[in-house]
């Protein structure tokens, strides 16, 4: 379950797409640890911007925004305004959580003898996944910006991984996914 939630769009009156009379405002929004896709009920009176990083856990107190989680959604649920935001937003989770995809360079781990996990980020190539490789073996990286020093020509560590969680996200095809769930599939949508 996740407990934060950024905002990837805000319909203060609903859907167009539903019929007038069922029109309720809601909230889509990408989970900050599984990058689950959800649609939310949010508070009367609430307002929401684009990017905002919102609770949706379970403690009542800290939930000042969203009333009811309705559900998890595929990335063909979301408006075009959500997709068009989200490599925005991915980013902005990525570097939020730095340490935690740091720490992905530092630990990952080939799939086979001729592929590594590495090689799954678009843009990198197996040369620069050779010298990630030898450098780490030296020191473990300690941020982005010291693995920028560090390797060569190795530019936005950040965006490497926040192109691949869109990826994921958007194609359900992929045969790995490194940082997100499978899509559900048309039978498993509550609502």
């Amino acid at each position: 379950m996740e407990d934060y939630v950024y905002v990837l769009d805000y319909l203060a009156k609903g859907r167009g797409d539903v019929p007038a009379f069922k029109r309720n405002p809601v909230v889509y929004g990408i989970g900050e640890s599984q990058y689950t896709f959800l649609e939310l009920i949010p508070k009367r009176d609430a307002t929401f911007t684009i990017g905002e990083r919102i609770y949706v856990g379970k403690d009542p107190a800290l939930r000042t925004k969203i009333e009811k989680i309705k559900g998890r959604i595929n990335f063909d649920d979301l408006t075009s305004t959500a997709h068009g935001e989200l490599p925005y937003v991915l980013l902005d989770i990525v570097r939020h959580n730095e340490g935690r995809y740091v720490k992905f360079f530092n630990e990952a781990s080939a799939i086979s003898t001729r592929f590594h996990v590495l090689e799954l980020l678009p843009g990198l190539g197996k040369k620069m996944m050779l010298e990630i490789l030898d450098e780490r073996k030296k020191k473990p990286f300690a941020s982005f910006k010291e693995m920028q020093d560090r390797i060569d020509f190795l530019r936005s560590p950040d965006k490497l991984i926040s192109k691949r969680i869109e990826l994921e996200l958007s194609d359900p095809d992929q045969k790995y996914r490194v940082f997100t769930r499978l899509p559900m599939s048309p039978r498993d949508h509550h609502f």
